[in-house]
């Protein structure tokens, strides 16, 4: 079993550059978003603490010296129950068709469950790409536990009849071994030049990413309650007509999408105060991302039961 820590760090030498796309997958909330954003160094996949955040396939771009490396976050793979739930499953099998390395994230607090059993039966199909496991959250557990779930992970490769390219324990939220990790990604992707310009940090399109900073914001507080029923979608986004040059301002209207009439009220609040708090933190977080003060217009509406109606869900991006 080859586990990586901090001291077998390879040494850098004057190798040709590289370029190529590496995926994380595993089970909702095992980690993935947040070690895409600590790669990258900016908030580009959204996370929050219950299954199912990630809907759309979120490219994040590390420009190194000696190489870029496009990480395309997916949604979790997990026995779908509804028509939202096989399209998210087909996003995923999809993307791994695509990648040079897969990293497979499993949260070092949790033990081996059905969830991990059955994505890790998928990637044992998948002969010719290199898996990485990635074990999450390493934060928050003790050194003994860890040490546990490395063996348990090694042991699971050896069950399915495939060996890890390499498993690397990491905590994104402390720090620990990120750049670790795209230090060993690396030498698994192809030789090349920058597939995109120096600073670009994703090629998501702006609506769609400030869709999904609404959304997370719309998740906060009213996960328990609601914790797959919103949708966003930006219809428009304008310069301010008369504004003058030194005073830019984007006006943004968005539509919240909710599945029955009963969640308009969690959503909004008592007196709209939930909506408002709403708008006030994503505009914040948008301005960030754009660079320019944004007047954001939000309107929450009723798309019944959209996760499975087929039409609902084109009208909605999926």
């Amino acid at each position: 079993m080859s586990v990586r820590s901090q001291s077998s760090e390879p040494s850098a030498s004057s190798a040709p550059h590289r370029a190529g796309f590496a995926c994380f997958v595993g089970r909702p909330n095992a980690g993935k978003s947040t070690l895409t954003n600590a790669l990258v160094g900016q908030k580009v996949a959204i996370t929050a603490n219950q299954p199912q955040t990630t809907r759309h396939t979120v490219r994040g771009i590390v420009h190194r010296p000696d190489a870029q490396l496009i990480l395309v976050d997916t949604p979790g793979l997990h026995k779908p129950r509804t028509l939202l739930g096989q399209r998210l499953n087909d996003i995923v099998r999809t993307t791994w068709a695509e990648v040079d390395v897969i990293g497979f994230c499993l949260p070092a607090n949790e033990k081996l469950g059905p969830g991990d059993r059955f994505i890790a039966k998928e990637l044992a199909s998948i002969k010719k790409t290199p898996k990485i496991a990635i074990v999450t959250k390493t934060d928050l557990v003790d050194s003994k536990t860890l040490a546990e779930q490395l063996i348990a992970i090694d042991q699971l490769g050896k069950e399915l009849g495939f060996e890890w390219a390499e498993i690397v324990p990491v905590s994104a939220v402390g720090d620990e071994q990120v750049d670790l990790l795209a230090d060993l990604i690396v030498p698994l992707i192809p030789e090349g030049p920058p597939l995109y310009p120096e600073g670009d940090l994703t090629d998501e399109p702006e609506q769609v990413m400030i869709a999904e900073l609404i959304r997370e914001a719309a998740l906060e507080g009213v996960r328990d309650e609601l914790p797959h029923s919103i949708a966003v979608v930006v219809e428009e986004m304008l310069p301010r007509e008369d504004r003058p040059a030194d005073r830019p301002l984007l006006d943004i209207h968005a539509f919240v999408y909710i599945e029955r009439p009963s969640q308009k009220g969690i959503v909004i609040g008592p007196k709209g105060k939930r909506l408002k708090e709403v708008g006030i933190k994503s505009r914040k977080q948008i301005e960030a991302l754009l660079g320019t003060p944004v007047f954001l217009d939000l309107h929450v509406k009723v798309a019944k039961d959209w996760q499975r109606d087929p039409r609902q869900l084109r009208k909605l991006g999926f």
